[in-house]
């Protein structure tokens, strides 16, 4: 569905690679390229997996089985960065009609979940080449306050989760005995984030 809308656009300088090592999802990304001596390259990102699966529908609905309740849409699929590839390619072409020069577009797609994405990094590096050195990025899959409005997030971070453990004794000890011998492991872990993350100023460190 999502090629067939794409290839109705007819868009000038389009062209497709699908990537797909074994035991990976694909990763398509669609490339159209500048016009009017543009030398920029821009990335935009969108996921063509939907919502997941998951359990707990009402009678009367189901994740395939698509129904509308007034202005409503409940199936899989019906939300969860579905707009992506058609509301970029489609601003694309609307440049295109409108004579207004652009700079080359890389449109990425993943297909696997995205709420973890294992394969997101190898597969971007099989892409590398088609993709090219983006000199901006957008990703088609941030939030929105309400439905009146064009919402838009700049610099948006990534996030990282992971465990930590610190520890500094192997027992209990009296705080009035050894309270300023043994380290305080909040204190450590704070100068850890600190390492990471300047506090002050919000740089962050590459690792």
């Amino acid at each position: 569905m999502v090629d067939d809308y794409v290839n109705e656009l007819k868009l000038e300088g389009l062209s497709k690679k699908t990537f797909q090592p074994e035991g990976m999802p694909p990763l398509i990304v669609y490339m159209v390229e500048a016009t009017g001596g543009s030398n920029q390259n821009i990335m935009m990102y969108g996921h063509l997996d939907k919502q997941p699966w998951m359990a707990g529908w009402r009678e009367g609905l189901g994740p395939t089985d698509p129904v509308i309740e007034g202005d409503l849409l409940y199936g899989r699929g019906g939300a969860d960065d579905g707009y992506s590839v058609f509301s970029c390619l489609l601003a694309v072409k609307n440049l295109q009609m409108q004579g207004i020069a652009h700079p080359r577009i890389a449109m990425v797609l993943e297909s696997e979940e995205e709420s973890g994405s294992p394969f997101l990094i190898p597969l971007l590096k099989e892409a590398k080449d088609s993709i090219g050195e983006p000199d901006f990025c957008f990703c088609m899959d941030s939030g929105a306050f309400d439905y009146d409005h064009l919402w838009i997030t700049s610099s948006l971070r990534g996030i990282c989760i992971l465990d930590l453990t610190v520890e500094a004794a192997k027992g209990g000890y009296h705080s009035g005995e050894v309270g300023g011998i043994v380290p305080e492991t909040f204190r450590i872990v704070r100068e850890l984030l600190s390492r990471l993350d300047d506090p002050k100023t919000g740089e962050v460190s590459i690792i």
